[in-house]
Parts: C-alpha cells; structure tokens; sequence
C-alpha cells in the first residue's frame, strides 16, 4: 500500500471492458514526510476522492480485479481509502 494525492482526472477513449465504468485519477505517490516520491500515476477510483484529497492505495492486483469483478482486467492500482487530516 501507498499513499498520495489526488491531482488530476484522466480519461480514455478506448479501455479495457472491465474499465469501462470506473473513474481513472491521477495521483501523485507520497513519501512519509508529504513529498513528491516519483512519477504520477493512473489510478482506478473506487470511493468518489476529489482533487487535493490525499489517499490510500492499493498495488494488489488480485484485489483490484476482484473489486472489478474480471480476472483479465489490466489494473494494479486502487484507491481504497480517503485520508482525513
């Protein structure tokens, strides 16, 4: 798990079957002091975050294609959490 925040919203004209209803957010990893840690990534968002909010992911992709309900889908990383400051 990770955490980061929420910078942007991305959009696909063409995407897997499995992504076809799911909301794909850009979030920027965190180090453990709030800093930038790499390069901004997609990420599928399964609980509604909005731009700013810092959040919880997850890089289980058992447990994201699981949440997509499709044992092909081509997804590694989830939102799971939403991070009250």
């Amino acid at each position: 798990m990770r955490w980061g925040e929420v910078i942007g919203r991305t959009t696909a004209t063409v995407k897997h079957a499995s992504l076809e209803a799911q909301r794909l957010i850009l979030v920027q990893p965190l180090d453990a002091g709030s800093a930038a840690e790499g390069d901004p990534m997609v990420v599928i968002d399964a609980v509604g975050s909005r731009h700013g909010d810092r959040v919880l992911m997850t890089s289980d992709g058992r447990s994201v294609r699981k949440l997509l309900n499709d044992d092909t889908a081509p997804a590694r990383w989830a939102i799971i959490g939403i991070i009250n400051d």
